[in-house]
């Protein structure tokens, strides 16, 4: 009998590569750099010859009770993605309305409103990555619907001040949806008091990255019950796999893990920066398991040269063609990147002799999507 461990390490790999360099296993070590998943793991799962519905809602009691709020005020979806969908649907009409985006910033917003035929308008950061209050207010209009805050940022790693979020509250009069995937790892504060204060405001949380269970695909969307029984309304039965809801229910009940990752977390991020720091490396520092490294050199570069050297990188953003996007991971895999990194930046060709070609898709944290798409983003 196959181990399902076994069977995920032989070919997890070869059937999402980030890179075409990605799915040639070389029998070397390896560093998964590039889509800020967790590499401590999962705890061990159970049950997966039963439907998982009843367990489902096993899942919304425990973060009820860890959050302080009832389990009405929680929808659980496949991955935070399928929230992220069904919200375009639940509140917006295709063809007619528009949300707005604060990028650089994930993707997946701008992914999904193309795949519902929802306009998306971008506002601007200020130089410290935080929101420009002022000039995302002049792109509302009567048709906006949704306003998109990523906290901890991804890509940026910084959190957004919760008293803008609070400002726009009483300027806005759609839906505020902040997406708090990364706040395990940082002291932010959590939008969730807004939440219990009745506003208009949906926070998104995952168990992809500090539970590390990017591949079981579990995440979960809190507001208001009318909020959420509206996003219930677009979702079927038993959408989760019985492997996700254990896996959750597992994670949920060590009180540990949080503290102990985000330690973790921190401690290899601050020594990956000091080493930056030391090398005179610029990168944008941040609170969250992912940080945008400015490579001075274009950046696509730079990923296919340190892809052959098995360490494999998050993408470049169009507004920042030489950064790069780097997820925290062990304390070796940063080493591995320390000593790859260094040696690229040495070199007079970063791009190696061999890369390889560029193709015209990308992974966008796990969703092998048309680089047309992200173009903006």
């Amino acid at each position: 009998m196959f181990q399902l461990d076994d069977l995920l390490r032989d070919n997890i790999r070869p059937l999402v590569p980030y890179s075409s360099a990605r799915d040639e296993f070389k029998g070397e070590a390896q560093s998964f750099l590039d889509a800020n998943e967790n590499s401590l793991g999962s705890p061990l799962m159970k049950w997966y010859n039963r439907y998982p519905d009843p367990m489902q809602w096993k899942v919304k009691e425990a973060i009820a009770r860890i959050k302080g709020i009832p389990p009405q005020h929680i929808f659980l979806g496949n991955g935070s993605d399928e929230c992220i969908d069904i919200l375009y649907r639940a509140f917006c009409n295709p063809g007619k309305d528009n949300v707005i985006i604060n990028p650089p910033t994930y993707g997946m917003y701008e992914v999904s409103a193309h795949i519902n035929d929802i306009a998306v308008r971008r506002a601007v950061l200020l130089d410290d990555f935080q929101l420009d209050l002022v000039h995302l207010e002049t792109l509302v209009d009567e048709n906006t619907r949704i306003i998109w805050i990523c906290s901890p940022n991804n890509p940026t790693g910084n959190s957004i001040a919760y008293a803008d979020m609070e400002l726009l509250l009483n300027n806005f009069d759609g839906l505020i949806v902040v997406d708090e995937a990364y706040i395990h790892f940082s002291d932010a504060t959590t939008a969730l008091d807004l939440v219990k204060a009745d506003k208009d405001v949906v926070v998104l949380r995952t168990f992809s990255k500090i539970y590390g269970m990017a591949g079981l695909r579990c995440g979960l969307a809190i507001g208001r019950p009318d909020l959420i029984e509206k996003v219930s309304s677009f979702s079927g039965w038993n959408g989760l796999p019985v492997t996700a809801v254990a896996a959750a229910l597992t994670s949920l009940d060590d009180a540990s893990i949080v503290p102990e990752r985000k330690r973790i977390n921190a401690a290899v991020r601050g020594e990956t920066f000091a080493w930056l720091d030391s090398k005179g490396y610029r990168y944008v520092s941040s609170v969250s398991n992912c940080f945008m490294l400015d490579t001075k050199r274009p950046a696509k570069e730079i990923i296919a040269a340190m892809a052959t050297r098995n360490v494999f990188i998050g993408r470049a953003w169009p507004a920042w063609p030489t950064h790069v996007r780097i997820t925290v991971g062990t304390k070796s895999e940063m080493e591995r990147f320390q000593t790859a990194y260094q040696e690229v930046m040495q070199s007079k060709a970063p791009h190696a002799v061999g890369q390889p070609a560029e193709n015209r898709w990308s992974n966008l944290d796990g969703r092998r999507v048309s680089k047309s798409l992200l173009e903006n983003s």
